[in-house]
């Protein structure tokens, strides 16, 4: 049974994670998982989010060179060969993980269908405080050149967990600005959402501010508090997909970056680090703060008018 608002945990302390995997190394990303789930329970935190694709490591190379010639499918096959299957020993190490660490965790990772030589998925792992998986969030749609890499989700439109401190969401880097998305997650009244992140786009775009334009507008719509997870351009991708001066040049600068904050209804209220490093913030919030927040503007309910848009969807339903 879900708690109350009068039994949820009135402050709670929030932990985003800025690093980058061990790439392409599924063992050793999942090590470092471990590691930092231990990290933020040691100082505290109640729920912790890790960044897009985490485990192994995020396609990236699909930003920056031609897809079909090599090395891009050598790097798909190190990519599918190190995706995890779920439930796995990755699950259970990063489970047992967060038992220790009396934590919440949403993990990224890239899913691989069992017991085929094809189909990967761009997936998001909820865990509980007593180590269990409690839900697998696909995302919706690939973005770009991901489309070559990973299948459309088909875990469907839930994407949250019920907690102590009230409800916990998640959605990946391009999802998280998906209107109808956040409309659907709103009817669950997130209290903390998870939007994870890659370490960069194509050259040209401004990730940073995506990031938070994209989630400013999700916390006030959603009112509720947003961990921006995203990941850092390790030395070993620059080694991976690294093809040219250019594209190498383009990496250290992405290196440089210093991305992930967290951000309430109000705007962002811790990061990003003062320093291009790995490491993880934190905040302590209210919860009561987003029901002061409902008061005027409550999308899920009592601000917003559901049957006058409903026509919209009249032609996914065979009606004309």
């Amino acid at each position: 049974m879900a708690p109350s608002a009068q039994d949820l945990k009135p402050k709670i302390k929030l932990a985003a994670v800025q690093s980058g995997p061990v790439f392409l190394n599924k063992a050793a990303t999942t090590e470092k998982v471990c590691s930092l789930i231990l990290e933020a329970g040691r100082n505290g935190a109640d729920v912790i989010g890790f960044p897009e694709g985490f485990i192994p490591g995020h396609p990236g190379w699909v930003e920056v060179m031609p897809l079909s010639a090599e090395p891009a499918p050598s790097l798909f096959l190190e990519l599918f060969k190190q995706a995890v299957e779920v439930p796995g020993p990755e699950s259970e190490a990063i489970g047992a993980a967060c038992k220790e660490a009396n934590i919440f965790a949403v993990v990224g990772i890239n899913e691989r269908r069992p017991n085929t030589t094809g189909t990967l998925f761009n997936t998001q792992l909820f865990f509980g405080r007593d180590g269990t998986l409690l839900h697998k969030h696909q995302k919706f749609v690939p973005t770009v050149g991901e489309r070559l890499v990973h299948a459309p989700g088909e875990t469907g439109s839930k994407s949250s967990v019920t907690t102590d401190f009230g409800t916990l969401s998640g959605f990946i880097c391009g999802e998280n600005g998906n209107p109808l998305a956040q409309y659907s997650l709103s009817l669950d009244y997130p209290v903390v959402h998870v939007a994870s992140w890659p370490s960069h786009f194509c050259p040209g775009s401004d990730v940073q501010n995506a990031i938070l334009v994209i989630t400013r507008g999700l916390a006030t719509s959603l009112m509720c508090y947003v961990i921006n997870s995203v990941a850092v351009v390790g030395d070993d991708v620059v080694e991976k997909y690294g093809i040219d001066d250019a594209t190498r040049k383009f990496l250290r600068e992405e290196q440089k970056k210093r991305r992930a904050t967290i951000i309430a209804p109000g705007g962002v209220i811790a990061g990003p680090f003062e320093e291009a490093q790995e490491g993880i913030l934190y905040a302590e919030v209210h919860t009561d703060d987003l029901i002061k927040g409902k008061y005027g503007l409550d999308y899920a309910g009592h601000y917003n008018r559901p049957e006058i848009f409903a026509h919209h969807f009249k032609r996914y339903f065979g009606q004309k």
